[in-house]
């Protein structure tokens, strides 16, 4: 059938869509996804944690336990001044809700803990809740491809749609100086993130990313990781003469409303975590519904 004879339905308002694409022209569809809320916010500790250990075991799952190495924090619900973070050198696989450990910014416990915390790891995430109250949970993690392309110490180009979640919505931090063991390299840290970006490139160390839910944080690094790994196909292509194209501004700032929202990165996680789940025989409840 041609184009000329090709009739467009609209969908009906009661449609089964996750955004209602009868937009006005120029205007990105409206977003239909929603994150959980509570009003008990003890529930809300309980079901964000879940969701934290969920995340480590994803991230093991696709390969990125590395040794004592990698991170998430959690800003805590109940009392935002603490925050929850994993166990030193223990495995992404084996994490369980009751082993993450509530600290405050001194690194002191809040609770009965027989673990150890990664001392660099608390320097980044602290300086980031504290720099960040929009922020409620940080990744990092040494994960290969996100290691490679931060030793070139340059941001992603908006190479395809999925790149695109990242448009104006990452940075990089250029000022490697080790092992963060001294507080103000945290802070440069969350200085170079900046008082917007959710997303940032750690020259010579990894990638970090971060959202208002440990979901969105972790969907996030999942397609970061992901966007590392097309920008070095892409240029070992281009090397060989191919020429790329880059997504242009208002095709991709279009497509970050459509795709990297706080709502729908929430939804990006929503089938790891289920697959997570059910590979964990019930070890953590499911509460996605």
């Amino acid at each position: 059938m041609s184009s000329s004879t090709t009739t467009i339905v609209k969908p009906s308002a009661d449609a089964v869509l996750n955004f209602k694409i009868d937009a006005p022209k120029g205007e990105a569809p409206k977003d239909l996804h929603v994150i959980p809320t509570f009003t008990d916010k003890y529930a809300e500790r309980e079901w964000a944690k879940n969701h934290m250990a969920a995340a480590f075991r994803t991230f093991a799952r696709l390969g990125w336990a590395d040794g004592a190495s990698g991170h998430i924090s959690l800003r805590d619900p109940v009392d935002p001044k603490l925050f929850w973070i994993n166990p030193y050198a223990m495995h992404f696989a084996l994490i369980k809700p009751s082993d993450l450990i509530l600290v405050d910014h001194e690194g002191k416990p809040q609770q009965q803990t027989t673990r150890k915390v990664n001392a660099a790891g608390f320097i980044i995430h602290s300086s980031i809740h504290k720099a960040r109250p929009d922020l409620n949970a940080v990744c990092h993690m040494h994960s290969p491809y996100g290691r490679a392309w931060s030793t070139f110490g340059r941001e992603i180009e908006m190479l395809n749609q999925d790149s695109c979640m990242f448009y104006n919505d990452i940075s990089v931090y250029k000022g490697f100086g080790g092992i963060v063991f001294a507080p103000e390299e945290g802070k440069n840290i969350a200085d170079a993130m900046g008082p917007t970006k959710r997303n940032i490139i750690l020259q010579n160390h990894g990638l970090l990313t971060a959202g208002q839910t440990v979901d969105e944080a972790a969907a996030f690094f999942i397609a970061l990781e992901r966007a590392c790994e097309a920008q070095l196909l892409a240029d070992a292509a281009a090397a060989n003469g191919i020429p790329k194209n880059i997504v242009g501004h208002e095709e991709a700032e279009y497509t970050k409303k459509c795709s990297g929202s706080p709502a729908c990165m929430f939804m990006q996680f929503a089938p790891e975590y289920d697959l997570t789940v059910e590979l964990s025989n019930g070890a953590l409840p499911s509460i996605l519904g």
